[in-house]
This record gives structure tokens, sequence and C-alpha cells, in this order.
């Protein structure tokens, strides 16, 4: 059976630099064939080539048969309707002309009224107001846009659909409409190829999947026969759990989050609706109230970034002063000691000699403390070898210091994670020693650090020390001058983490910090300071 279409050997190059090479695969009628690959795979100069809109160096596209040459118009006549990332629409014209914009002329032409009467059916099946066809396509909304380039594309004749990332501006309810259209359209011979970054979507309307990968074919799968893990795998070229996990977990929070999304949606639509009974008044307030949250929300977001601005930029000077510190100051102190100790071999005074070695014994005292304000600042264990390390060492200076026990529990295995999560972890331990130390009167300490079933992190700190009022006011601990549990609580924020502060069976106060699933970091030779 002759497929709808076929494609052999495709190599693809822009502005000399190439993009695509040994792109091989047939599309049968009936198939509904996704792309996926990661940002810059080439997906979309992939499907821009199968519209006919760029050529290829080498390699052959039939269409049934017939040899497609590269331009968009012969694409359209052989049946090929393409919708691409950002719809080229004409913004001083209404909806409607849009829509059916190159169709008013020639042998089917359609008159105002039937363009009218087909252009309202599509805008009532994906819940849009007749009145929109008659608005300028310019004052539209994202969504609004998208729809109205896929359903121009929708009421044109085409034997193969190709749609690049047709659906991230819709709500997941038009995007539930699309995809039966698709299936429907699918079940009539008609070939379907398109791309999206959402694999549940992907996998719940394709039969078949290419994989692109830096430039090059991956695989071709059967739907039903892999995994969204598998094709992961593939996309990143690599099943190392590090590569890998992170994406399955943003691709399923992110199909979550679209699900969460239409519930507010339909909440919404239903407050909507009862405002509709109600007098002109209460609707201005909930509008204001809205614009409201919209302006705190987008405050709250800008004060996080901020913040996480300003710690990043805090690590970094750290990391530079200790470096500065050691490389420098410490340096120049050992070197000025090795220098005296030449000196006093060579001195027979006594008295002098006797006070050249209490300055050395000064310089050595002094060399000590820089080197514990060094690994204060950046400590040098966690860049070399890991959480685990530096938390052992950490705990083992702080109780020597204080002499307060510390119970240090950590369950292995504490895998390398990225340097803001290793990080971040460890100030939060040792803030809240800290907090301990000035604050709780305490004679013993419990520290537990450990992944979730999650692959999260989570961090229990209990004292048997005097406790406090629970659950706190942040306003009051910085009153009372508790400045690491403020701390704390907005590095756990920034992580999208979770804080709970509350009295430990000990009867003093525990902390319970948790951080949902960061990436794992492979362990590579660190940049400590020695």
């Amino acid at each position: 059976m002759q497929p709808l279409l076929s494609v052999r050997e495709l190599n693809i190059t822009l502005a000399t630099k190439p993009i695509l090479s040994g792109i091989t695969f047939d599309l049968q009628a009936g198939d509904i064939l996704g792309v996926v690959g990661l940002r810059s795979a080439g997906k979309s100069v992939l499907l821009q080539v199968l519209a006919g809109i760029h050529p290829p160096i080498s390699g052959d596209v039939q269409i049934e048969g017939i040899t497609l040459e590269w331009r968009a118009q012969t694409a359209q006549r052989l049946g090929i309707e393409f919708v691409p990332q950002t719809p080229p629409l004409v913004e001083l014209m209404p909806v409607l002309n849009n829509i059916f914009l190159g169709r008013e002329y020639g042998r089917r032409r359609l008159d105002h009224a039937a363009m009218a009467t087909i252009a309202y059916q599509w805008l009532e099946r994906f819940g849009l107001p007749r009145s929109l066809a008659h608005q300028r396509t310019g004052d539209l909304n994202e969504e609004e846009r998208q729809l109205v380039a896929l359903i121009r594309a929708f009421v044109r004749p085409f034997r193969i659909l190709i749609l690049d990332e047709s659906f991230s501006a819709l709500s997941f309810a038009r995007q539930q409409v699309v995809l039966q259209y698709l299936r429907e359209r699918a079940a009539t011979g008609v070939g379907i190829i398109l791309s999206s970054d959402d694999l549940n979507l992907i996998f719940s309307i394709t039969n078949r999947l290419l994989v692109l990968y830096q430039g090059r074919q991956a695989a071709l799968r059967t739907t039903a026969n892999t995994t969204p893990r598998e094709v992961v795998e593939l996309m990143v070229g690599s099943v190392r759990q590090e590569r890998v996990t992170p994406l399955i977990w943003a691709f399923e929070n992110y199909y979550q989050a679209q699900q969460q999304a239409e519930s507010l949606r339909q909440r919404q639509q239903q407050l909507q609706h009862n405002l509709a009974e109600q007098d002109s008044l209460n609707r201005e307030l909930v509008r204001q109230l809205q614009t409201q949250m919209t302006a705190l929300d987008q405050l709250n977001r800008a004060l996080q970034e901020a913040n996480h601005r300003l710690i990043v930029e805090r690590e970094a000077e750290r990391k530079a002063l200790a470096r500065e510190l050691h490389d420098q100051v410490i340096q120049d102190l050992l070197s000025f000691n090795y220098q005296l100790e030449h000196v006093e071999e060579e001195l027979e005074q006594p008295t002098v000699l006797a006070e050249l070695q209490n300055i050395r014994h000064g310089i050595r005292e002094v060399v000590a403390m820089l080197r514990q304000i060094c690994s204060d600042l950046r400590p040098p264990t966690l860049d070399s070898h890991g959480l685990a390390a530096a938390l052992r060492s950490l705990v083992s200076q702080w109780s020597e210091q204080t002499g307060i026990h510390v119970e240090l529990n950590l369950v292995e295995p504490l895998d390398r994670w990225s340097e803001t999560i290793e990080l971040t972890v460890f100030r939060i331990v040792q803030e809240g020693l800290n907090n301990v130390r000035k604050h709780a009167r305490a004679s013993q300490v419990f520290l537990e650090v450990r992944r979730t079933s999650a692959a999260g992190i989570m961090v229990r700190l209990a004292d048997n020390g005097r406790g406090m009022e629970t659950p706190p006011d942040l306003r009051s601990l910085s009153e009372q001058r508790h400045f690491g549990l403020i701390s704390i609580s907005e590095r756990v924020s920034l992580l999208r983490g979770t804080l709970q502060i509350g009295p430990s069976s000990w009867g003093g106060l525990e902390l319970q910090v948790e951080i949902p699933n960061p990436a794992p970091f492979p362990t590579t030779e660190g940049i400590g300071i020695n």
C-alpha cells in the first residue's frame, strides 16, 4: 500500500548550518505521527520542510508518489495543510476574513453567508461567541489567535495536516476538542503529523512517534509499544537517572498543572455565571479583586526572584572572599611564618628567640582563625566531597565549639545534587544550628537528613531546649532577632519546599524541611578550597 507521505534520507541545512540529517519515515492513511525532541532538536524545521517552506539539501519527499516541490503553494495543492507555531494572521482583518483568506474567489467560491455559517459552527465548537468572527484579529488573545489558525486549516480540504506546537496556548478543554477532531479526521484516512512538548498529550493521540536528538533521527516507535521514560531517554541521548528523571517529573507536573488550570477555569466560569444574575456593582468589585490578586501575584513573583538573586549573589561573594582569603592572605601569612622559621634557626639570643616563637604561634592562630572563616564562607568539603561529608564536618566543628552534643543521622544514599540544592540544604542546617546556639539553651540536638519516597530531601532538626510558641509569627521572629528561622523560611520557599516548626519530642523545638524532587547531580571533581 502506497503511503500518503514518504520521506527518505532527508538532510536539512539553514544558513550553512546543518539542522537535520538522515530523516526517514512513512506516513500511512489514518496515521497520527508525533514528532518529539528537546528544544533545538529540529522539530519545527522538519515540519516546515514537509510543508514546502524550506528545501532540503538532499533527500526525497513524496506525497502519494509525487515528489514535493518546495513551495508552500505546491504543498497546499498536493493536500498539505500546515499550522506553524506562530500563526501568520492579518491583524487588521476580521476573524472571518482570516479563516477564509484565499478562498473568497476561484472555482469553489464561498459567499459571505456560507463562510459565516461555517465559522459560527467552529467557534461554537470551541465555546467561543459568534461575534468573535467579526472582531479585528489584532484584538484577540493568544489562545483565540491559535484557534483561528486551527479553524482556518480545518475548514480547508487536506490529506495531510501538520501542526507545530499548536496546543501550548490552548486551555485543557479546548485541547480536548482539537484532539477529538484529529481522531475523527484520522478515521477518514487523513494523515496527521504534530509536535508538542506535552508527552501526555502526544501519547494520548498518536499511533507512532518520531524521536529527534541533536538533529538526528533517534528512533521511530509505535506509541503503544513504548513508554514516556523510553522516549525521554531517546530525547536526551542518555539513560542516566539524573538526566531523565527531571524531565519525566516536569512532564507529569505540566499535565497535572493543566488539569488544575482547567478546574479553576470551570470554577471561574461558574462564578461568572452566578455574577451575571447580580448587579453591576458586585461584578465591578470582583473585577477589581481579580486585578489586585493578579498584581499581588506578580509582586510576589518579583520579590521571590529578587530574593533568589540576592542569595545567589551573596553566595558568590562569599565564595570569592573565601578564595581571596585562602589564596592571598593565608598563603602570605604561611610564607611569613616559613621565613621566620628560617630566621629562628639562626638566632642564638634566648630572649629574641622566645619572642619570635610567640610571633610564629600568633601567626598560626590567625591562620587557623582565617581558615575557619573561609570554611564558614564557603565550606570546601561541600564542593569537593558533597553534602553528606560537609554536614559531618559542620556538625563536628559546631559541637566542639558549643559543647552541645549532636546526634547525626544521615540516611544513605545521599547522592550528589546540583550546587544550588546542596548549598541550600547546608545553609539551612548551618542556620538552624546557629539558631539553637543563640536561643535554645539546649544541651542536645538531633539532626536527620534523608531522601524522601518521591526523591526529595527531608531535613529534621530537633533540640531539648526551651522551645518557642508555635506556629511562629515572622514579624515577631524578626523583632526577637531570630533571623536564622526567617532565612530558612525564605530559602525553603524559593525551592518550592515546605517548612514545619513545632515542639520536639525532647521538649524543645523541631524544624522539618522538605525539598521536593531535586534533580540528581553527577559526582564531579569539586573546586573547593584546600
